[in-house]
C-alpha cells in the first residue's frame, strides 16, 4: 500500500523522477520585489511555462490558485530588516499547511551561523511531524554565516546537504558548487534527492540555462529557481526553457532555442 507521502511526492516529481520548482517565498525576507507584486499573475506565468510546483508562504497560499502544479508551503522565515536575518524561525505549523492543501512543506536552514542550533532543532522536530502526517519535507540547506568563508565550497555544501538528509528531509535544496564534478560529489553523498537553488538574479539567460544543465548532468533531481524565473522579462518562456532541461534532457543551447521560439 502506498503511503500518503509517496503519493504527494509523485505530484512534485514527474515520471522521470525530476522536478522543477519555482520558489516565491521572497516577500517575507525582501518585500514585494519585482516579479512578485501580483502573486496570482506570477504563479500563472510559471505554471503555464511548465513548473511542477510553486513554493509560497501560507498567506499567499490562501489567495492564489496553483492550477495543476504542486503546492509547497514554506514554514520558516526571517526578514532583511531584523537583527538576525540568518535565523529562520517557524512561522507556519504543519497542520496549517495541511489545511491549506500543501503537497509538501519547506524549511530554510542556514549552516554556519550563530543560530544554527535553533534551526537544526526546528528541522528535526518538523521532519518527525511530516513523517507522522505523510507530508514530504524539503529542506533548504545553505552554508551561510560568519563561519563560512565560501558558500559554494564543496566541503561545506556537501556537509549542509548531508545534514538535511540526516535530520529527515525528503528533498534537499542547496547551492551549486560551481563545478560539475564537485557537485556530483554533493549529490552522491546525499541519500535523498537534491534540487539546485538558482540564487541571485544572473546577468544573462545563458548563465541561468547553463547552471540548470550542469546541475542536472551532475545528478541533481531538479531545480528550485526563484528570481531568475519570476524576475525574467518573460517568466513563462524561461520556465518553458528550464522545464525542457529538467524533463527533456535539453542542453543549455537547446533551451536557448526554446526560449527564443516560445
Amino acid at each position: 500500500m502506498e503511503s500518503g507521502k509517496t503519493r504527494r511526492l509523485r505530484r512534485l516529481f514527474k515520471g522521470d523522477s525530476k522536478t522543477f520548482i519555482i520558489a516565491m517565498d521572497h516577500g517575507v525576507t525582501l518585500g514585494p520585489v519585482q516579479g512578485l507584486e501580483d502573486m496570482q499573475q506570477a504563479v500563472n506565468y510559471v505554471v503555464k511555462g511548465g513548473a511542477d510546483a510553486v513554493l509560497v508562504h501560507k498567506g499567499i497560499a490562501k489567495h492564489v490558485n496553483a492550477g495543476n502544479a504542486g503546492l509547497i508551503i514554506h514554514v520558516s522565515a526571517s526578514t532583511k530588516l531584523g537583527g538576525s536575518p540568518n535565523l529562520k524561525v517557524g512561522v507556519c505549523t504543519l497542520e496549517e499547511a495541511i489545511r491549506l492543501g500543501a503537497d509538501a512543506v519547506s524549511a530554510h536552514i542556514n549552516i554556519g551561523t550563530e543560530h544554527e542550533d535553533k534551526m537544526l532543532e526546528l528541522l528535526g522536530s518538523l521532519s518527525e511531524e511530516c513523517d507522522s502526517f505523510g507530508i514530504p519535507l524539503l529542506a533548504m540547506m545553505y552554508p551561510r554565516g560568519p563561519n563560512i568563508k565560501n558558500e559554494h565550497e564543496l566541503e561545506v555544501v556537501s556537509h549542509a546537504a548531508r545534514i538535511g538528509a540526516e535530520l529527515g528531509a525528503d528533498i534537499v535544496k542547496t547551492v551549486y558548487t560551481g563545478e560539475l564534478e564537485s557537485f556530483r560529489k554533493v549529490v552522491r553523498s546525499c541519500p535523498v534527492p537534491v534540487v539546485v537553488a538558482g540564487g541571485p538574479r544572473m546577468k544573462t539567460d545563458s548563465e541561468v540555462l547553463e547552471l540548470a544543465e550542469c546541475s542536472l548532468k551532475a545528478g541533481a533531481a531538479g531545480l528550485s529557481f526563484g528570481r531568475n524565473v519570476f524576475q525574467h522579462t518573460s517568466p513563462e518562456r524561461i520556465s518553458r526553457a528550464l522545464a525542457a532541461i529538467v524533463h527533456e534532457g535539453a542542453t543549455a543551447q537547446d533551451a536557448m532555442k526554446v526560449l527564443g521560439s516560445s
